[in-house]
């Protein structure tokens, strides 16, 4: 069977209609993946800034301004000096 010219402009239509669904399809997806980069660049952010404000609320809460007061309300009171005493630590002789 000899094809003729409407058969090779058919064939070639199919062609460049398969090839420019291909080029569609990918252009879509990497229009998908963007979003999601974007959207976890976002959380990434919200995160990083709840994680600053956490270790910032840390250092607050374990500052000797606010434990202070805190160990005096229970009964507590500061060391002097001469109650401090200052464990060596035994050398195990090991690298």
């Amino acid at each position: 069977m000899v094809l003729k010219g409407r058969h090779w402009v058919m064939i070639w239509l199919l062609a460049f209609l398969v090839a420019a669904g291909s080029v569609v399809a990918r252009q879509t997806a990497a229009l998908r993946i963007a979003r999601a980069l974007n959207q976890a660049r976002d959380s990434l952010s919200s995160l990083q800034s709840r994680r600053t404000e956490y270790e910032r609320r840390i250092r607050q809460a374990a500052s000797r301004s606010v434990l202070v007061p805190r160990a005096q309300a229970l009964g507590l009171r500061l060391p002097a000096d001469s109650e401090i005493v200052i464990q060596p630590v035994p050398d195990t002789g090991g690298p």
